[in-house]
């Protein structure tokens, strides 16, 4: 019985299936068969041989990852650290920015802010860089001619080659490209809240930020709770772009990430099969990652995407 009341429902949506095979044809060339590539991690694959036709080696290059190479540390505290801050700055950044346009009653001047604040995330990372390079250069940059005219400085700051300003630099560069973008979610779940809500707390005497803290910050939990769910399984992947601009040969060890690592043993010193086994661990690990908050969430607020 239920085997063909599942029929019935696939002959009654049969247009919707046939709409998602392109859909799922795209997955399955560009997601799904490359993955066949993962056997490389597990043989002494060499340029120009056969795929499949390598020396079986096991897990050697994973073992030397966490063992020999000494990089596993550096590359994974990067990593984490640069992609935890940033995850928990923009989401929660996003969330305040959007109550707070949202509280705006002039409308063409909220259009205005909410036009000027996405308008970054559809800037290119090429020019991203030369803007900031632009207002953070140590002899030219905008920010250093300032302070030094200020009598603040005696030198200027190397804000971009410095070690101790990557990890600040990166950070609030992800931000000011992305928190446009994640407010226009959280402006989307602002709307979706009833009027009447806030009708019932003016009736009470309700403050607006009573009605703040006690309707839309609680409205909008689920919405931050589903978004932390979605990005944590990007938490080991970065923008390979951005990390590849901003890093130079100072920088390199706070902001070599796992995504520019394995670019530099894959395609700069062509160990395929090396970087293919950092590859498979980042993959597993975001996954873990995943479900790993997919299941806390639930516990916590009784939602999950799984």
């Amino acid at each position: 019985m239920k085997l063909r009341s599942l029929l019935r429902k696939i002959a009654a949506q049969h247009r919707l299936y046939v709409m998602m095979l392109p859909m799922l044809a795209a997955v399955t060339i560009f997601s799904y068969i490359p993955l066949s590539g993962w056997v490389m991690a597990f043989t002494d694959y060499r340029i120009g041989g056969s795929l499949f036709g390598g020396e079986f080696i096991g897990l050697r290059q994973f073992k030397f990852f966490f063992t020999q190479a000494n990089d596993a540390f550096y590359v994974l505290r990067n990593t984490l650290v640069i992609n935890l801050c940033s995850l928990a700055i923009n989401l929660t950044s996003a969330c305040a920015f959007a109550i707070l346009l949202n509280e705006v009653r002039t409308n063409w001047l909220r259009r205005i802010v909410q036009s000027v604040s996405f308008f970054p995330f559809f800037v290119s990372w090429v020019i991203t860089y030369t803007i900031f390079n632009t207002f953070l250069s140590m002899q030219t940059g905008v920010l250093n001619v300032v302070l030094k005219d200020l009598g603040l400085l005696e030198t200027g700051i190397n804000f971009l080659g410095d070690p101790k300003y990557s990890w600040p630099v990166i950070i609030f560069v992800g931000f000011w490209k992305s928190i446009g973008y994640n407010s226009v979610i959280f402006l989307a779940a602002i709307s979706g809240i009833e009027q009447e809500q806030y009708e019932a707390a003016s009736i009470d005497g309700a403050t607006h930020m009573q009605k703040i803290r006690y309707i839309t910050i609680p409205a909008l939990a689920p919405t931050l709770s589903v978004l932390l769910i979605m990005n944590s399984g990007w938490v080991f992947n970065s923008n390979f772009e951005e990390f590849n601009l901003f890093s130079n040969s100072v920088n390199w060890q706070k902001m070599e990430v796992l995504d520019v690592y394995v670019y530099r043993y894959g395609l700069k010193m062509l160990d395929y099969s090396y970087a293919t086994a950092v590859g498979i661990i980042k993959t597993v690990a975001s996954l873990i990652m995943f479900f790993t908050v997919n299941v806390i969430a639930k516990r916590v607020n009784g939602r999950s995407l799984v």
